[in-house]
């Protein structure tokens, strides 16, 4: 699993901060940024941060969402790093796609508007599973 100049024990932490992290995400209904979960990936493991000034390292954050997804969508049917947003974007990168594609859950050549309804659809899908019951208000 190792590469980017990590070890495989370090991408083991990293996922399974990243894991969490997201899940904690979904719970709460809402998204994330590249910038949030470099941060509080950095806080929870102890490890520097990816730098996203050099090309290596975003690919780097890249293979991480991967391998996030190559855990869970097994399990859970969707991709839980639908969640993180791409920069200045109101949808994932172009990473995410590329996966989804990889994966068979989107058709090579899909047009911006069927990548922008899956993006949709995986969020809503992590918030669901992920999510908790909505609070019964009492009278």
């Amino acid at each position: 699993m190792g590469g980017f100049g990590r070890s495989d024990e370090t991408w083991d932490e990293l996922v399974e901060a990243g894991r969490a992290f997201l899940i904690e995400r979904a719970q709460l209904g809402v998204t994330t940024s590249y910038t949030e979960l470099n941060t509080t990936l950095a806080r929870r493991t102890n490890h520097p941060t990816f730098d996203f000034d050099r090309p290596d390292e975003r690919a780097a954050m890249g293979h991480l969402l991967g391998l996030i997804v190559e855990h869970d969508h097994p399990q859970t049917g969707f991709m839980l790093s639908a969640l993180v947003r791409y920069l200045n974007a109101n949808d994932a990168g172009p990473g995410f796609y590329q996966l989804a594609q990889q994966l068979g859950l989107l058709p090579k050549g899909a047009s911006a508007n069927a990548k922008l309804d899956f993006w949709i659809s995986q969020v809503k899908a992590a918030h669901a599973h992920y999510g908790r019951p909505a609070a019964t208000a009492h009278p």
